[in-house]
Order: C-alpha cells, then structure tokens, then sequence
C-alpha cells in the first residue's frame, strides 16, 4: 500500500517487530535493577524506556511509516496524560503546603493517640477504603490520607512498605466500587453495560478479596506487629507536634474542602490544587511561627513572608528542622519539583506504549492469544496477561484497561459470555494491577506521594493481587460467569 499518494509502502508488523521491543524492555529494564538496585527509578529506568520507545519508533519506520505519523504517537501519548501530570503537581503542591497548614502534622497527632499498632494495618486499609469510595479516586486518596498514614506508622514503628499497601488496597477498593470513580465509568462504557451494574459484579470479586486483605493485615498486625517496647515512646513526638504547630481540627479544613470538592465532582487537579492554595493562605493565620521560621528572613514584612511560603512550599516542599528525625523526615516533603523524576517516568512509559499500540505490534502479540484460548478459563487467562502485560509494556492504566475491553468483547459476545464479566475482568487485570508496576503512571505515582518503593510495597498490595486472582479461577469454574445467546461469528454485537 502507498501513503499520502507517495511511493511509501507501509508493512503490517511481523511478529518479530513485536517481540524486539518487549526483549528490549526486560533487558534495559532489568539491567537497570541490576545496577542500581531501588534507585533505578531516579533516572536509570526513565533512560531505560525512552530507550525502548526509541526502538519502536525505529521499527515502525522499517515498517514505511513516516517520521510525522511517530511524531503524532508521541503527542497523542502526552496528550492522555495530562490530566495525570497536572494530579500529579498538584499533590506535590498540596503535600507541601499541608505540611505547612499543619493538617498532615494534625492527622498525625490524632491518629497517634487512637490507632492501635495492633490492628494499625487493617485499619489503614479499612479508612482508605471508605475514603476512595466517598470521593471516587486512588490517588487523591493516597495522596493525602494516604501519606498522613503513613507517616503514623513511621512513629509507631509499623511499617512503611505493608502500610503503603493497605493504603494502596483501601485506595484501589473504593475506586473500583465507586460510581464516581473515573476508571469505573469509563470501564462500564467500553463494554455498554449500565455503571451500576458493572459495580454489582465487581463487588463478586472486590468484597471476598478485600476481606482477605483484612484478614492478612489482621494477622500481621496481630503476630508481626511491633511489640510495645520495639513502637518507642510517642510521647516525644506527640509532644515535639504540640511545640512546633497550633493543633486544632480547624487544620482539617484542607481536608474537608476536598473531600466536599471531589464528591461535587470537580476535576481532581482543581480540587487538589484548590486545596493546596486554600491550605497555603490558612497557615498564614493559624500557624505563622511555623511559616516565619521556614522562610527564616526577617527583613520581608508578614504579607511578603506569607507569599514566600507558600510560593515555596508548592515549588520546593516543606522542610523542617526540628531536631526530631522521625518528625523531620515526616513533613520534609512536598513540592511540585519532588514529582520531576515521576513525570519523566510516565512520560517515558506511556509514550513506548502508545507507539506499540497505534502501529499495531501489541495486536500482533495479541491475537495469537485469542486464537489459542480455547476454553473459558484459557480466554479469562488471556484477558489478565493481557491487561497485565499492558500495564508492564505500556505503562499506563487506561492503555491496558481500553485495549483488552476493546479487543475481547466480540471474542466474549461469539462464545455467549455477559459483557459484565468482561467489564469486571478488564477491571480486575488493568485497574488493579495497574500500581504494582514501578513506571506504570499508577506506580511511579504511589511510590513518590507515599515515599515508598513500588517494589518495596507489591508484596502487601494483597487486595491487587488477590481480586485479579479471583477473577481468573472464576474463569476456571465457572462461579459468577452470566451467559447470554451467543453473537453470530461474524458480528461486532458493541460498535
């Protein structure tokens, strides 16, 4: 074929062409952990993967398209993730800024006196899970409630890695089950089932995987937890918390005003940001000592001091020298510079992904899997690797949540399966997993607002692990699997 009315011929991609990119990955990607161990994520693996976008754009261009078409992959790439970069600095402001309003200081103090380490993990789990799914998102969640958490088990001696994953399980609970949740709507949509519906039979593989989280956070807490002795003495710090801030539920007011934001659905970036500046303005007032001595030059009169501050704070992160380390590596954070590293890992992986996508090598790949999945436990098999697969290669939740709920409904309407379960599946594959990949756009971020390695929190995302898990041997035994008349081969029963 020619294009453009030019003598260009463009090829389909052989198999081959597929497989170079995913070899390349897992050689670039690997031998980046393999020298720089965790700290692979502060560039090597960014390099790693516009490496490998470099390779498929060097294929494509054997394959007769021209540059331009590579070009337009890439701004179309960038242009699916602007709504995550513009979350993502904007939790980089509000971290920042809430440190300096004292409403992360005052979650703390709080949380401090009534979570028990006992069951301090379950708990965590339980108080995201109500919180996703009153607001509808993961990351606005983790990013705040999230990282108070956190930074409770960082004094309790808990720790961080099994509390990031019972914050990321309770997150990733309420987004799934949740009508406000964007991934939930969006999934409902692709296979043409009503939102309400889709909620119902996620909730077939939510609920059982979410007591089982409980259940394993219980348990740890219960026989692994620290001992009293090994928790230290809170009252150091509790007390180092009363000194250096004005400790009130006023400074909850951030938290309450996002939480009304969210629920009246306005854009996630908005809420956050309008919480960052409104927490921002409320530490003039109600904890000045604390922005006068971050900006530490008396030559600048209260108006200008104010200003600097929270200027700062959202540009730079909060930090604090208080003498105390748990209390300094606490609220030593924010910033919308600290997310730089995050972006350039999205970018990096969803633009690899999408040039797999719109060239057609991921279908390549895929539709040898649909031919050999034979039976409904196979095809079921075929829908998880495949969304899961996509969350590894392209880096981006919507990629591996559209594309498998795209490429399967016909296969799932000819062999007379409900489009619920594959909305339900599709969820469970892509959604899910989505945080338990380092340069996922869902995983860079989880590591960065809760400052704790992907790789160190994944073996405690128990929900994420168990819920796909549940899907698939549903599958297999036919449990929760609706069927309808079977489509005719020929028809597309969703256009």
């Amino acid at each position: 074929m020619t294009e453009h009315g030019t003598d260009r011929r463009v090829r389909d991609p052989s198999l081959a062409d597929a497989i170079v990119p995913l070899v390349t990955l897992v050689v670039l990607i690997g031998g980046s952990l393999r020298l720089f161990g965790l700290d692979a994520l502060d560039g090597p693996i960014q390099v790693a993967l516009v490496l490998c976008a470099m390779v498929a754009a060097l294929i494509v261009l054997k394959n007769g398209h021209p540059w331009d078409d590579v070009l337009g992959a890439g701004q179309r790439a960038l242009t699916s993730i602007t709504s995550a970069l513009f979350i993502l600095l904007a939790v980089g402001a509000l971290i920042g800024t809430w440190n300096l309003s004292g409403t992360i200081p005052t979650l703390v103090y709080y949380g401090l006196q009534v979570l028990s380490p006992t069951w301090y993990y379950a708990a965590t789990a339980a108080i995201c899970g109500v919180i996703a799914m009153s607001i509808g998102s993961s990351w606005t969640t983790a990013g705040t409630i999230g990282v108070g958490l956190v930074g409770i088990a960082s004094m309790l001696g808990m720790s961080a890695g099994i509390t990031a994953g019972a914050v990321i399980s309770g997150a990733y609970l309420g987004d799934k089950l949740s009508p406000l949740s964007e991934t939930t709507v969006l999934t409902a949509q692709l296979v043409k089932v009503n939102v309400y519906e889709h909620i119902k039979r996620q909730a077939w593989t939510s609920v059982p995987a979410f007591c089982t989280a409980l259940v394993l956070f219980g348990l740890i807490g219960l026989f692994w937890g620290p001992a009293p002795t090994d928790a230290g003495d809170t009252a150091t710090e509790l007390d180092a918390l009363g000194d250096l801030y004005w400790i009130t539920p006023l400074n909850l007011l951030p938290l309450l005003l996002l939480v009304i934001l969210s629920i009246r659905k306005v854009p996630a970036s908005l809420a956050l940001m309008a919480s960052a500046i409104f927490a921002g303005l409320m530490s003039v007032f109600t904890q000045y000592d604390v922005v006068r001595d971050f900006v530490a030059d008396p030559s600048l009169n209260p108006v200008l001091t104010g200003i600097r501050a929270v200027w700062q704070t959202m540009a730079t992160g909060f930090s604090m020298n208080s003498g105390i380390g748990d209390i300094d590596r606490l609220l030593s954070r924010g910033g919308m510079d600290s997310m730089l590293f995050t972006l350039w890992l999205i970018i990096g992986a969803v633009t690899f992904g999408t040039i797999l996508e719109e060239f057609g090598l991921i279908s390549r790949l895929i539709d040898p899997l649909i031919r050999a999945a034979k039976g409904t436990g196979r095809l079921f098999v075929t829908v998880f690797v495949t969304a899961f697969g996509l969350n590894v290669i392209a880096g981006d939740q919507y990629i591996a949540l559209v594309l498998p709920s795209k490429v399967y409904r016909a296969e799932f309407a000819k062999r007379g399966l409900a489009p619920t379960n594959l909305s339900r599946l599709a969820a469970d594959s892509g959604t899910v997993t989505s945080p338990l990949v380092p340069w996922n756009s869902c995983g860079a971020f989880m590591g960065a607002v809760l400052g704790v390695s992907t790789l160190v929190y994944l073996p405690f995302c128990f929900f994420n692990i168990v819920s796909p898990l549940l899907s698939v041997v549903y599958g297999f035994t036919g449990f929760r699997i609706e069927r309808v008349r079977p489509a005719p081969a020929d028809a597309d029963p969703m256009p």
